[in-house]
């Protein structure tokens, strides 16, 4: 047996001791998802540049198609086209703040993933543990497709494809296909399919469900089977482009990167396209017939088809924008899907936010009205009055509130407060508003960017994994 496949073999079962409760076994999934010559193909690669500390330390792991910036521990692990992006990683003499709690950072802060198996995840850090200043973990844990793991450490833990983990440590935990939680801190839980949970505790708590048909349509996820349903028909796609621009070395930038716009080699840009200034377009995002207006971004997985973007808007990691007019800072969550068509154009108005994993699939023409809180599964006006509600009216809400599928409970001018500051967040972060000279964000910073690639086994024993490597400045 190849030391990749004892590796695999080794990370299922330190999962299995940690899903003893609830009682879950990662093995179907996880056994022969990835071909063993794929590990083999594919090189990993780090990105360099004045603005981020490195050090990166890879031990008996694989790094297939993976994607490193800041500083990075991989520990018997295996990693097959992810992004950890380290770019908001504390650094020694910071602080972290919990309450009323200023606690100081003895070292620079690190992301060490161990025992663990990613799979086209994007890890990005913002932590807020206050129990683990120093270090962003992910131990003894599986992620499938298109899952985020954000701002989140993660221990014995199982996410579905497509699931995203949000500002939320977790221990031992299953999170189901689709499924959104920000919740804090949760242990020895089941997440259903689809569930989309935004919690604060004593403030709100947001719930909604998708319907099992819903999913099953958009994405289903068996035992021994890889992932299916619309959304990974949709990547299956566009799959072809990103082969492209990862064999081929790009001398020239193929479109005009305006002031304070940062556009990666690892992202894909086609047809007719122009971005503004203080843009942010991260790898492997996918541009094509469209214009991204002044301070927006597209962050990991995002795919802006055909779409316009009038500035400020966030397009958060796996966001997808197809024929879509979108007003000025609206806020578009994680691995949501907005697809309309040539005929059937889908407008969003200024200062709405899109719920993560929020579907909207038209089946004709829709506009949503400025200022909207938007969620689960919309096709047409009659679902939309079901699937939204005015800010306002949210933030006049104090108590219970029920609509359809969805549950609210709470303060709702704490929720929009909430959304408020962590777009403006996002956008600050990003550096939408630097000014020429002052407040840069990532734009400016992964503006003048190098990678180095690292190239795995590619026969034997060893096959797929990497050699022992430790990179520092």
């Amino acid at each position: 047996m190849h030391h990749l496949e004892k590796l695999i073999e080794r990370i299922i079962d330190r999962i299995n001791v940690n899903l003893r409760k609830p009682s879950f076994d990662v093995g179907p999934y996880l056994r022969h998802l990835i071909a063993p010559d794929q590990f083999a193909r594919f090189y990993g690669f780090y990105g360099l540049t004045e603005h981020h500390p490195i050090h990166f330390l890879f031990t008996h792991s694989s790094i297939a198609g993976s994607y490193f910036l800041g500083k990075c521990i991989v520990d018997h692990s295996v990693l097959y086209k992810t992004d950890v992006r380290g770019d908001e990683l504390k650094s020694e003499g910071d602080f972290l703040e919990c309450e009323s709690l200023k606690i100081p950072l003895h070292n620079d802060e690190v992301i060490h993933i161990k025992d663990s198996y990613l799979i086209k995840t994007l890890v990005h850090h913002y932590s807020h543990d206050p129990e683990s200043p120093e270090e962003f973990f992910i131990r003894n844990s599986a992620s499938m497709h298109y899952a985020n793991i954000h701002g989140s450490p993660i221990e014995g833990c199982f996410l579905g494809p497509f699931a995203t983990v949000d500002l939320t440590r977790l221990h031992d935990c299953v999170i189901g296909a689709h499924a959104y939680v920000q919740a804090g801190e949760l242990a020895h839980r089941f997440i259903e399919p689809g569930q989309i949970q935004v919690q604060i505790r004593d403030c709100f708590n947001f719930l909604y469900r998708f319907p099992e048909e819903v999913l099953e349509k958009y994405i289903c996820l068996e035992p021994g089977s890889p992932p299916r349903g619309i959304f990974m028909d949709f990547v299956a796609e566009h799959k072809a482009s990103f082969e492209t621009i990862f064999k081929v070395v790009q001398s020239s930038l193929p479109i005009p990167v305006p002031r304070g716009a940062s556009l990666s080699r690892y992202a894909v840009v086609k047809g007719n396209t122009e971005i503004g200034e203080n843009v942010l377009v991260s790898q492997r995002a996918y541009l094509e017939n469209s214009r991204v207006g002044k301070g927006s971004n597209a962050q990991e997985n995002c795919y802006i088809v055909h779409s316009r973007l009038d500035g400020l808007n966030i397009t958060a990691h796996g966001g997808k924008v197809i024929h879509t007019r979108l007003g000025e800072k609206v806020f578009v969550g994680f691995n949501s899907f907005l697809r309309g068509t040539r005929d059937r154009e889908l407008r969003i108005g200024a200062g709405s936010i899109v719920m993560p994993h929020t579907i909207i699939d038209l089946e004709e023409p829709l506009d949503i009205p400025e200022g909207r809180l938007v969620w689960g599964y919309v096709r047409n006006r009659r679902e939309l009055e079901g699937h939204s509600l005015p800010l306002e009216e949210l933030a006049g809400t104090n108590g219970r509130l029920e609509l359809g599928r969805m549950s609210f409970e709470g303060s709702g001018l704490k929720m929009v407060e909430a959304f408020t500051q962590r777009i403006d967040h996002i956008l600050e972060a990003n550096g939408a508003y630097f000014d020429g000279t002052a407040r840069h964000g990532h734009a400016q910073k992964a503006r003048h960017i190098s990678f180095n690639i690292i190239q795995p086994y590619p026969g034997g024993l060893f096959r797929g994994l990497c050699p022992r490597i430790e990179i520092r400045r």
